[in-house]
């Protein structure tokens, strides 16, 4: 089935292509959504004589969204879960949970921002892409921990950690350096 896309979608097309797709797909998300219309003649002409609102429209959003996503940058959420000793959750972390959690930092985000493959199942620091606009990713890192008090702890060893890296990089760095200038010299 033809149809003629209202906005970008990833791996489909631009907003105005006329692009080929399987007859559920359109039925069940695209036309629904509003994110496509049937591609016959008196849908083509309509669509081009709205061409530039809908661009405009799309541009608006791209803007609240970058908006948006200037303002979550950096967000660190704490999820706080029970537990096995092993560091197994009893339970999940899901797309639902995350999206409760940032919109308790204060973000308003819609339900299919948050883009998770796969419930998480344990305890640890993870970086979830949310899509805020088709053309608009961040990622947010999400901390699963016990408490409050483990993930600070968890966070201070993590920096620990990555100074100590920095400096062994210094380090090498310097070591190498020696060896350069001896080779110019000869």
């Amino acid at each position: 089935m033809e149809v003629i896309l209202l906005e970008r979608i990833e791996r489909l097309g631009q907003i105005g292509d006329v692009v080929n797709v399987k007859p559920g797909f359109a039925r069940n998300y695209l036309l629904p959504q509003n994110k496509a219309l049937r591609a016959n003649k008196a849908n083509l002409e309509l669509f081009a004589q709205q061409r530039v609102q809908i661009e405009a429209t799309n541009l608006k959003r791209r803007e609240e969204a970058e908006g948006v996503a200037a303002k979550m940058e950096g967000l660190r959420l704490l999820i706080v879960r029970q537990a096995a000793e092993t560091g197994q959750l009893y339970g999940s972390v899901t797309a639902r949970d995350i999206r409760d959690a940032v919109k308790e930092a204060g973000f308003t985000v819609e339900k299919t921002t948050a883009q998770l493959n796969q419930p998480i199942k344990a305890l640890g620091t993870y970086s979830v892409p949310f899509v805020l606009h088709p053309e608009v990713k961040i990622n947010v890192e999400v901390v699963i921990a016990r408490s409050a008090e483990e993930a600070a702890l968890a966070e201070r060893n993590a920096a620990a950690e990555e100074e100590a890296e920095e400096i062994e990089a210094d380090v090498a760095d310097e070591a190498e350096a020696p060896e350069a200038e001896e080779d110019e010299a000869v």
